[in-house]
């Protein structure tokens, strides 16, 4: 399956992490969201759209490309992200990217999260949070993810 795996990774290269485990497994292309050609996303069957969290949401380049695109009919896409915070019951930090995948005719095949070195604002002071993530179990988890992907037709 062609993949492509488009993702921003601004502070500390934990989004980096998750996306190069992911690329390799499945043996996809890796580009920042400066770097994709529109014209030539219809030669892929699948896309990844990953970033870290910033203020509850996907990076604002990623929205900005989405907001670019033309409307696809079925095309796969998945979603990851990482983030100072542990998304799960009211923060749903991938629900705003879903969205708006979804209006541009994405089908979402699968969405992966996990914790990331987060040193925004105060917390820097006192060395950040979640220090040494994403560690080789949450590595273990996206090559997981990943290999999860691959049983999807």
């Amino acid at each position: 399956m062609k993949t492509l795996i488009i993702y921003i990774s601004i502070h500390h290269g934990n989004t980096e992490k998750i996306a190069k485990v992911m690329a390799n497994v499945l043996e996809a292309k890796l580009l920042k969201p400066y770097e994709v050609n529109i014209d030539a996303l219809a030669e892929y069957e699948l896309i990844g759209f990953g970033s870290g969290i910033y203020f509850y949401k996907h990076h604002k380049n990623l929205f900005d490309l989405i907001g670019k695109l033309p409307n696809f009919k079925n095309k796969k896409a998945f979603i990851f992200s990482t983030s100072g915070l542990r998304q799960g019951g009211l923060l749903n930090f991938n629900k705003p990217l879903r969205k708006k995948l979804l209006g541009k005719g994405f089908d979402i095949i699968g969405e992966f999260s996990c914790l990331g070195w987060d040193t925004i604002s105060l917390l820097k002071l006192i060395g950040g949070m979640n220090k040494g993530r994403p560690n080789k179990k949450d590595l273990k988890k996206a090559e997981d993810f990943a290999k999860s992907l691959l049983k999807i037709k």
